[in-house]
């Protein structure tokens, strides 16, 4: 220090000191960001679909409030708000009731005394099913890029995003099919008690839906393209799935098609146990479930592989 004046001396010191201070900050706070967003780890622990619920648990208040935020933002403004969650789907199911069974005066074929709204309950079992599906998959290409302030912030676990369009579109779902019920009860004057098993027969289809929302969302990021063409595959999936009509009007040969169709039977078991009062197709049920639980697991697992690469393209 020769040659160096003490107040110089003293300066030095406290920069030094003041270096230190920070480096230590700088692994503290990387040490936080570690445990918060698990970008930089192994993501072979989520193979096991426990520690994926685990996970996602730890947001849970945070998944909450962006969920209702989003539920309540789709009719902020309107007059009526959360009322049009009702009054949509009922205006639908009149619609349907008033085409199919006034002008086309068509019929579901499953008892030969049916009435002809038992078609429009069936069509709009249908749809309730293939909307949930269809709204995640057509939304969640662009779910990264619409909030883009989000991927920056290396504390927020941006896993969360799908998982909150998902239980969105469940919440609108399970309104649709409020109204669902009182129009059987108005058609039927009964409900077959079978509809309790609906969440069980749900489940396969919410964890394909799911896990293709977490698919999408990754791959809308690096390929922008894939939002045009998910529109195209799900109006295509959207007839080829018996949604207007029952598989038993598909010719013989061809209904296999419809069989290895996961969407085809998440909508024909839904009707089964909620129209129709019969009991799910229990191992076309147990293969769709162990074929959606993979593609949930691997639709998170390539989520939480590749958001690290996010901000490098955003």
């Amino acid at each position: 220090m020769k040659g160096l004046s003490p107040c110089m001396v003293t300066q030095l010191g406290c920069q030094a000191r003041q270096g230190m201070i920070m480096e230590n900050i700088t692994e503290k706070v990387n040490s936080v960001i570690t445990k918060i967003s698990p970008g930089g780890e192994s993501v072979i622990r989520f193979f096991n679909p426990l520690l994926i619920v685990v996970h996602l648990w730890k947001y849970r208040n945070l998944i909450g409030q962006l969920t209702w935020r989003e539920v309540v933002g789709r009719y902020k403004g309107s007059f009526v708000g959360l009322g049009w969650s009702f009054i949509q789907p009922l205006i639908m199911l009149c619609v349907y009731t008033y085409v199919f069974s006034v002008i086309f005066k068509a019929r579901w074929g499953m008892d030969p005394d049916e009435s002809k709204a038992v078609f429009a309950l069936a069509l709009f079992m249908g749809l309730i099913t293939f909307s949930f599906f269809s709204e995640m998959a057509n939304s969640a290409p662009s779910l990264v890029l619409a909030n883009a302030n989000y991927v920056k912030k290396v504390v927020f676990p941006l896993e969360v995003l799908p998982l909150v369009r998902f239980l969105s579109g469940l919440i609108n779902a399970a309104f649709s099919l409020v109204v669902l019920l009182v129009g059987i009860l108005m058609v039927n004057h009964f409900i077959h008690w079978t509809v309790l098993l609906l969440p069980l027969v749900w489940l396969p289809m919410m964890m394909f839906s799911l896990g293709c929302g977490y698919f999408l969302a990754s791959l809308g990021v690096f390929v922008r393209d894939v939002g045009a063409t998910i529109g195209i595959l799900t109006m295509m999936l959207f007839f080829l799935t018996p949604i207007f009509y029952p598989i038993s009007a598909i010719p013989e040969q061809y209904r296999f098609f419809s069989k290895i169709n996961p969407i085809a039977i998440f909508v024909e078991d839904a009707r089964k146990v909620v129209l129709w009062g019969v009991m799910p197709d229990w191992p076309w049920f147990f293969g769709g479930l162990a074929f959606s639980l993979l593609v949930l697991i691997f639709g998170f697992v390539w989520f939480m592989k590749s958001k690290k690469a996010f901000a490098d393209v955003i």
